[in-house]
C-alpha cells in the first residue's frame, strides 16, 4: 500500500493511504519509522505505525501530567492502568522517563514532604501515611521526613494550638482538648507530643463563666430550688465542666 500524503494538522499529523484509510499520528513516528520519505509501507509496518501512535499518546499524556506537578512511579502507572495502556507498553514508559529523571521516587518523596511542610498544617504521620500508599521506598521516606524536624513540630502545634484557643468561646478545658487532641492526631501528629502540648492549656475563664451563666439563665426558667441545682450540675457535666468548675459556679450563682 501506498501513502498518499501526509498532513500536519495543529501538532498531529495525517497520513493519507491509497486505500482511504486515513491514520492520525504524532512526530515521534513519523520520525521513527522514515515516513516523509518512505511512501510504500508493508501491511506489517502498517500495525507498527498504528502500534507506536497509541505509545506515544500515552506516553506524551504522562509528560503533561508530570509537566503539572511531580508524580511517583505508582501514580504513572495507575493512571496507565486506568486507561488501559498494555503492561508492556507501561513498562517502557516509565523505564524511559526514569532514564531521563522524570520519574524519581526519591525526588518525589523529599518533594511531597517539603510541599506538605511549607504550605499545610499535616504532620509528619500523616505524610508518612502518603508517602506509604504511594510504594515510595521506606529508605526514601525516612530521610524525606527527617527535614520535619522536633521544632518544626512543636512550631506547628504551637500555632494551631493557639488558633483554636482563639476561637474557642464555650468549651471547657477538658472538651477543648479533647476535640484538639483529635483534630491534631487527624493531622498527623504523634500522642505524645499532642499531649506535652495540651497538659497546660489554660483557657479564658471569663468565656467559661459566661457560658455557665448562659445555660444556668436558661434553666432558672423552667426550674427552681433543689431540681434546678441538679439539672444545672446535670447540664454542665455534660457540657465538660469540671466537679471544681461547677461547684465554684454554683456557690458564686446558685442561691
Amino acid at each position: 500500500m501506498k501513502i498518499k500524503n501526509i498532513k500536519k494538522v495543529g501538532t498531529k499529523y495525517k497520513l493519507i493511504l491509497d486505500s482511504g484509510e486515513i491514520i492520525t499520528t504524532n512526530e515521534h513516528v513519523i520520525i521513527n519509522s522514515n515516513l516523509l520519505y518512505t511512501k510504500k509501507i508493508t501491511e506489517k509496518q502498517l500495525n507498527k505505525i498504528k502500534e507506536e501512535t497509541i505509545y506515544y499518546e500515552n506516553y506524551d499524556k504522562i509528560l503533561k501530567m508530570i509537566n503539572r506537578k511531580i508524580r511517583s512511579e505508582y501514580e504513572i502507572r495507575k493512571t496507565l492502568t486506568k486507561n488501559e495502556v498494555s503492561q508492556l507498553d507501561q513498562d517502557k514508559i516509565v523505564e524511559k522517563l526514569k532514564e531521563l529523571n522524570l520519574i524519581n521516587d526519591e525526588l518525589f518523596a523529599e518533594s511531597y514532604t517539603n510541599d506538605k511542610i511549607n504550605l499545610t498544617l499535616e504532620g509528619p504521620y500523616k505524610i508518612k501515611q502518603a508517602l506509604e500508599d504511594n510504594n515510595i521506598d521506606s529508605m526514601y521516606i525516612e530521610n524525606a521526613l527527617s527535614n520535619f524536624t522536633q521544632d518544626l513540630i512543636d512550631q506547628k502545634l504551637d500555632k494551631i494550638i493557639n488558633k483554636r484557643l482563639k476561637s474557642n468561646t464555650k468549651d471547657t478545658a477538658y472538651i477543648f482538648k479533647q476535640k484538639t487532641s483529635i483534630y491534631l492526631s487527624n493531622l498527623g501528629y504523634s500522642r505524645e507530643d499532642i499531649a506535652n502540648h495540651l497538659e497546660n492549656i489554660n483557657l479564658n475563664n471569663n468565656k467559661l463563666e459566661k457560658e455557665m451563666q448562659k445555660i444556668y439563665d436558661k434553666l432558672k426558667t423552667k426550674y427552681e430550688g433543689y431540681t434546678l441545682y441538679n439539672k444545672l450540675k446535670q447540664k454542665l457535666y455534660s457540657k465538660g465542666f469540671t466537679s471544681e468548675e461547677i461547684n465554684n459556679f454554683i456557690e458564686k450563682t446558685v442561691h
